[in-house]
């Protein structure tokens, strides 16, 4: 690839499209209606730390740290650093079981709507077809375009395709190999795997140094845009050290060329960001393993996994429950967001069983309930009930346990829909949201409801509306998850 050449592209484009790379032009974004009523995506880290699979994904950077479980680790089972270091584990990333259409069926059957693979993780290995680079997975280790070929077999089965590059962290993610006697030495250039290798001070400092030269950057630049050419994503995702100030021209200019090639596709596009990396308004907001505790007048997204200690797959992952996660759909749904849901493929290509069967029951769930999640609106009330929501990220280390009281609202059309997260034994349910209480009180809801039905069963509950609640009566109904009630309105 000429790179000088396709950088004047990247000019160009923007010079001539509607999207300025400033964030005044950028502020004119529109979050895609197809985006808002998808609700449930697919996340998947799958690349060469699927062969250690040890701890985290996080191996390419911890291995190199002397003293750490993964250092130890290394020697004991690989041997010494200058030996056998991270590039030697791609030639053992074969992928002979990888089937992108077993993968999408799976998707569609979990109730997915969009599906986002990680195209380069901060391991700086690409899963897909490169011009850039010839450490990416067409040339080697699997030798195969993954990222295309999972992106048609997603689109046949009717959902988007999405693309998550991690490029940016790669900077520092290596540089702890030049510390001691490894196979990470200078002379590095651009398009060598572990370049650049710099040092790494606090990645969560906005202006840590040495910050990241014009070289690295453009270069992150054309790896993002080539991205976006060659795949034409609906969604692309960045982690979180896009965020750092020298990232902020170059990650603009990027905003503005996507937003410029979707509008010559005609396509509706997203971009996910953490922090404050986008002027708010620019793109969609993303909090990792976290969730806010009430309703937002914007639509952002939670992206968390469906193992606790880690992206990737390792023998040793701590499983959340379909229960759980279901839980946290529906209420994030409630609070004008999306959830976007990690699973972590073997090395050879397979999905664990484990994490399998999680997205077979959430889409076994959302069969019959799926109407009260896809397309649905806020209502005005979110949730009631005694359980509180800790805000922020990385705050899904422990599971949540809801009451019978815990209750959350979606709308469409004229049916309000209230998910009881925890379904009483007794079959009595009490909605205070829906209390008959004199309009001078100002009642959540002063109109009529007309009928109430229950997704899933065919019993008709008796119900009445009190002062204090509606309150809900069933004999037959019994679930270990999340029990939804249509009710009509007027």
């Amino acid at each position: 690839m000429n790179r000088k050449e396709y950088l004047r592209h990247i000019d160009e484009t923007i010079e001539k499209g509607r999207f300025k790379d400033n964030w005044d032009s950028l502020s004119n974004y529109r979050i895609p209606e197809w985006y808002r009523n998808a609700k449930f995506g697919i996340f998947i880290h799958w690349g060469v730390y699927a062969v250690p699979a040890f701890r985290n994904e996080w191996y390419s950077r911890n291995m190199y740290i002397q003293g750490s479980p993964e250092y130890e680790h290394h020697i004991m089972t690989y041997g010494n650093h200058k030996d056998f270091g991270y590039k030697d584990f791609i030639p053992m990333f074969t992928a002979e079981k990888f089937n992108p259409d077993e993968w999408a069926d799976i998707f569609k059957q979990a109730g997915a709507r969009y599906v986002i693979p990680v195209a380069e993780h901060h391991d700086g290995f690409q899963m897909y077809q490169s011009k850039l680079s010839k450490f990416n997975a067409h040339e080697m280790g699997p030798k195969r375009d993954v990222l295309g070929e999972l992106g048609r077999a997603v689109n046949l089965q009717g959902m988007e395709l999405g693309a998550s590059s991690h490029r940016v962290e790669h900077w520092f993610f290596m540089g702890h190999g030049k510390e001691f006697d490894s196979d990470i030495k200078e002379p590095l250039s651009c398009g060598d795997f572990y370049w650049p290798a710099m040092p790494e001070r606090d990645h969560q400092d906005l202006f840590s140094t040495p910050i990241p030269s014009q070289e690295f950057l453009e270069d992150w630049l054309l790896r993002t845009c080539e991205i976006v050419d060659r795949y034409r994503p609906r969604i692309i995702y960045f982690d979180w050290w896009i965020h750092h100030s020298s990232v902020k021209p170059y990650l603009k200019k990027f905003a503005a060329y996507y937003y410029n090639r979707a509008e010559e596709w005609g396509r509706e596009v997203v971009i996910n960001y953490k922090h404050d990396a986008f002027m708010f308004g620019c793109a969609v907001v993303d909090i990792e393993r976290g969730k806010f505790a009430d309703v937002k007048p914007y639509f952002w997204q939670t992206d968390t996994s469906v193992a606790r200690n880690s992206w990737c797959y390792t023998p040793n992952n701590v499983y959340k429950t379909a229960k759980e996660l279901i839980c946290d759909l529906i209420d994030i749904v409630s609070k004008n967001g999306c959830m976007l849901l990690n699973v972590g493929p073997k090395a050879d290509g397979t999905i664990p069983e484990q994490d399998k069967a999680i997205l077979l029951e959430i889409g076994e769930w959302l069969k019959i309930n799926g109407e009260a999640i896809y397309d649905t609106s806020i209502w005005r009330v979110s949730a009631e009930g005694p359980t509180k929501t800790q805000e922020g990220q990385f705050t899904d280390g422990k599971g949540g346990e809801y009451t019978a009281e815990d209750i959350r609202f979606t709308i469409k059309g004229s049916y309000l829909y209230a998910a009881v997260l925890q379904y009483p034994e007794d079959g009595i349910v009490k909605i205070q949201a829906l209390a008959n209480k004199n309009a001078a009180s100002l009642p959540h809801f002063h109109g009529i409801v007309k009928d109430i039905s229950i997704l899933g069963f065919d019993e008709a509950p008796s119900w009445e509306r009190k002062e204090n609640a509606l309150v809900i009566k069933t004999q037959n109904v019994s679930s270990d998850k999340p029990v939804v009630f249509k009710i009509d309105i007027d």
